[in-house]
């Protein structure tokens, strides 16, 4: 397990759309160890491969609920509802909020390390964690998509 190096905007690896993972092996395995232990260390909530220069479908979440850390392999979301309007940061975006509209509730639908199917419901805060990881994955930075951006005040980055 490492912890790798974060890449941040404007690096076009942020901007392109990532790979299916067809090979559920022990460098798939690897990389979901080190995005864990690299979000973990930046303090984060999720992290998507691309945002350390890997263009692979592949995230990570935890956002300190009872779920603990999610690891996800090509996830998708196949259900949707609802809304909800509120602040995101981006490990890759330091120093920048924004207001972000998106969904409520949602179902998705995807592989864990091994291959094996697996699907959850999300709603709230880790429904958005989950949209702003895939839009990772898709090249969708939150400040594309935000109502408004700000900087973050001081003393909330220390």
């Amino acid at each position: 397990m490492a912890i790798r190096i974060i890449v941040h905007e404007p690096d076009p690896v942020l901007h392109e759309v990532a790979k299916e993972v067809t090979k559920f092996n022990a460098n798939l395995h690897k990389l979901l160890d080190d995005m864990a232990d690299t979000m973990y260390h930046a303090e984060g909530v999720g992290l998507a491969a691309p945002q350390i220069g890997i263009l692979k479908r592949v995230i990570v979440v935890d956002v300190g609920d009872d779920n603990g850390l999610i690891e996800m392999v090509n996830p998708e979301m196949v259900e949707k509802e609802g809304e909800q309007l509120g602040p995101e940061g981006c490990l890759s975006i330091p120093g920048l909020n924004g207001d972000v509209r998106r969904f409520k509730k949602i179902h998705v639908k995807g592989f864990d390390r091994h291959g094996k199917p697996v699907e959850m419901t999300a709603t709230d805060f880790l429904a958005r964690a989950f949209q702003h990881e895939i839009d990772h994955l898709n090249g969708v930075l939150f400040t594309s998509i935000a109502e408004s951006v700000y900087e973050i005040p001081r003393q909330e980055k220390e």
